[in-house]
């Protein structure tokens, strides 16, 4: 019953009118070869605070990895929880956080999916489109997809499928750690992707950039409260 009470039957109206634009952004994401040469990478995540949302983006020098900036932005949700769109909920915060940066990444780290979405197009790919910028996924979990899981080595990778097609790629970035979920947003290509994601996975099983951004989440949330 308590979560009928916290998350209501969702407007129809609503439903249908995010369900097109979500259509629409997925028509426009584009899988390739990056051509940028990388100098800055950033790192964002968001958490929500009740009906508020905290969005970080931290920028990284490309290759040394210093961090450079981390900015946030703290706001109200602008839509209600509605399964499969989330996006919509996290990338209206997003757009404020990534506008305090005062230098601009060639590539954006997500803390989430891209292309490895029931509909192929995570928050990874969304903000990809609607910033018009290289993006990629790195998820803690799957959300769609299936795979054999990889052996327990760094570098050990295996494809996350989804009948003939690959959406992602399951990546084990430290050993005996459980692999992590990397995808293509938008302007990036899945091998790409997942050659900077074990590259920037230093010490740790998440990369730099999303680790930074989920560690300054946490200061910042401590922040704002």
């Amino acid at each position: 019953m308590a979560w009928y009470a916290q998350h209501p039957a969702p407007d129809p109206i609503l439903v249908k009118e995010l369900t097109a634009k979500q259509e629409e952004l997925r028509q426009q994401v584009i899988i390739q070869k990056p051509d940028f040469k990388l100098k800055w990478l950033a790192g964002c995540d968001s958490s929500f605070i009740g009906e508020k949302i905290l969005s970080v983006f931290v920028l990284l020098k490309y290759p040394e990895l210093e961090l450079v900036e981390k900015v946030y932005h703290y706001g109200d949700v602008e839509l209600p929880y509605i399964p499969g769109f989330l996006a919509f909920r996290e990338s209206p915060n997003l757009l404020k956080a990534y506008a305090l940066l005062q230098q601009k990444p060639d590539l954006i780290m997500v803390d989430g999916h891209g292309i490895a979405h029931p509909r192929r197009l995570g928050i990874a790919s969304q903000l990809g489109v609607l910033l018009n910028k290289p993006t990629m996924g790195v998820a803690k979990k799957v959300l769609t997809g299936k795979y054999e899981e990889p052996a327990p080595v760094k570098g050990s990778t295996s494809p996350l499928m989804s009948k003939v097609e690959q959406i992602g790629t399951v990546l084990v970035t430290k050993d005996k750690v459980k692999p992590v979920f990397v995808s293509p947003g938008h302007l990036m290509d899945q091998e790409t992707a997942a050659a900077l994601a074990l590259e920037t996975a230093i010490k740790h099983k998440l990369p730099e950039p999303t680790r930074l951004a989920d560690h300054y989440a946490e200061v910042f949330k401590a922040e704002v409260r």
